[in-house]
């Protein structure tokens, strides 16, 4: 529900023109946010019950194409009160051109690192937003029938228009694992040549780990979902898709809503990528933070809400186990009871191993720059020879260069610049 309908609902209320309007005619905040489906409906759900004295009702829309939504309504000064996104670059973006608000002190104290780094604005240290769901990287998944070892990688590139991302989470991670955390964040966070070594070894282990590819397995990569092929009951998961004659998936933890039973495995990525042992426990991870675009106070109360201890509690117990959320810090919540043994070891993993969480570089590039690494990824999958990668890093070394020098560029403003940490801060 756009600002325009809901101003026109509110003046129907005041005019009597609407029965059964309640009595007060304030409009309902509108979220907008990346979930649909099971999870969409949850989060609808834990909204809903958020209403509980406050006087305010909330309007959900959930989309898979988000920026493309957010964009559109911004153009038109029609933007959400609350928008929820997963890239730190594309808030950074809006952040510089005014459109969010800084947070309440009180939220921005749940704004952990590495979700939520801080912002420069003309000389003070700002909050824009704050993680709600977060998800662990770094992960391989496999059958517990089929050995731990000798893999041969499930690969789907396909997602609509964002189309390459599981490419360069392999990329995003094979690096972090070889190179550590700082050589990691000065490349995420455009410090670095693409044209590193560091960097193009990356890019050449992903194609010696893959294998020589015949070109119809390459053509079936490029047009399937990550989510693997669909069956009756959704999607199946690369895993149990017919046609891929596979063994293990390098995917986020999201992807247990496809592999609910206990048939499943999941591992670190890091016995699978080489490095050294001392970034072994060193993991790459992704959120969905909720910022705020509107002047109406009840929208910064609302991420309160969402944000704190009983927001999260309400929201987990209408999620369905399956697509349960996973939140940045668990401080404060019921133990839940993992619904399998893969949800109990990304918990584990996430809150008690992990020494180091960095976040998805590729969420934290200026938008023109990620959108390049992801055309890049499909181009180098379907051609991984070193001629092809050295155009390939070319290429985005220039598009770095540009961003870099953006004449337009505010130098009172500063982008993130630690994008990891320690779990908790």
């Amino acid at each position: 529900m756009s600002r325009v309908l809901r101003t026109l609902l509110v003046t129907a209320c005041l005019l009597a023109l609407v029965p059964g309007c309640a009595s007060d005619t304030r409009a309902p905040l509108v979220v907008l946010g990346p979930w649909t489906g099971a999870e969409g409906q949850a989060f609808e759900a834990a909204l809903e019950r958020l209403d509980d004295g406050t006087g305010r009702t909330y309007t959900y829309e959930g989309t898979r194409s988000l920026r493309e939504t957010l964009v559109s309504q911004l153009e038109a000064d029609d933007p959400p009160d609350v928008a929820i996104l997963n890239s730190i670059g594309e808030l950074t973006e809006y952040a510089r051109r005014d459109q969010l608000k800084p947070l309440a002190e009180e939220t921005a104290e749940r704004a952990y690192p590495p979700w939520a780094p801080t912002l420069l604005v003309d000389g003070r240290r700002r909050t824009y937003w704050v993680p709600l769901k977060v998800d662990l990287k770094s992960l391989v998944w496999s059958k517990r029938s089929t050995p731990a070892t000798d893999p041969k990688w499930c690969v789907g590139l396909a997602s609509q228009a964002t189309s390459g991302w599981p490419g360069t989470d392999w990329i995003e991670d094979i690096l972090l694992h070889q190179a550590g955390p700082a050589l990691y964040t000065d490349w995420a966070t455009s410090r670095l040549s693409w044209r590193d070594p560091a960097v193009r070894r990356a890019w050449t282990t992903w194609a010696r780990l893959l294998g020589h590819r015949s070109a119809p397995s390459i053509e079936r990569s490029l047009t399937t979902s990550y989510e693997g092929t669909s069956g009756p009951g959704g999607p199946r998961g690369l895993l149990d898709s017919p046609g891929f004659d596979c063994t293990h998936e390098h995917q986020s933890a999201f992807i247990r809503y496809v592999y609910a039973g206990d048939d499943v495995r999941v591992q670190p990525s890091a016995a699978y990528l080489g490095g050294p042992a001392g970034y072994r426990d060193t993991y790459e991870v992704a959120g969905d933070m909720a910022a705020v675009f509107s002047d109406d106070p009840a929208a910064q109360e609302l991420v309160e809400r969402l944000s704190s201890p009983a927001g999260r509690e309400r929201w987990r117990a209408e999620a369905d186990p399956a697509v349960r959320p996973l939140f940045p810090n668990t401080t404060g919540l019921t133990p839940a009871t993992p619904a399998s043994p893969a949800e109990r070891e990304i918990d584990t993993l996430l809150n008690s191993r992990a020494r180091t969480l960095c976040f998805d570089a590729s969420d934290v590039m200026p938008p023109e720059l990620r959108d390049a690494f992801h055309r890049a990824v499909l181009e180098f999958f379907q051609d991984p020879t070193d001629r092809h990668l050295d155009a390939l890093l070319r290429q985005l070394e220039t598009v770095r260069t540009q961003v870099a020098e953006d004449p337009a560029e505010d130098r009172s403003f500063r982008p993130p610049e630690d994008i990891c940490a320690s779990p908790g801060g």
